[in-house]
């Protein structure tokens, strides 16, 4: 299962962590998905969602 949204597509982003003595390693940040039971083209489905896709709506929810 990939770190994705279903619907908006965001994924990891990669950057540093830099240190007070200005070392670099590398580190990776992941959206933060729920995994909900929506409709998703025309069907109930359990997908993966970031909470910025379900905070404005474009998800719709199955009871």
């Amino acid at each position: 299962m990939a770190k994705v949204c279903s619907i908006c597509g965001k994924g990891h982003q990669i950057g540093h962590n830099v240190s007070h003595a200005n070392n670099k390693t590398y580190k990776r940040w992941s959206p933060n998905l729920q995994q909900v039971k929506a409709v998703h083209q025309g069907s109930v489905k359990r997908i993966n969602v970031c909470t910025r896709c379900l905070r404005s709506g474009k998800v719709t929810r199955a009871v």
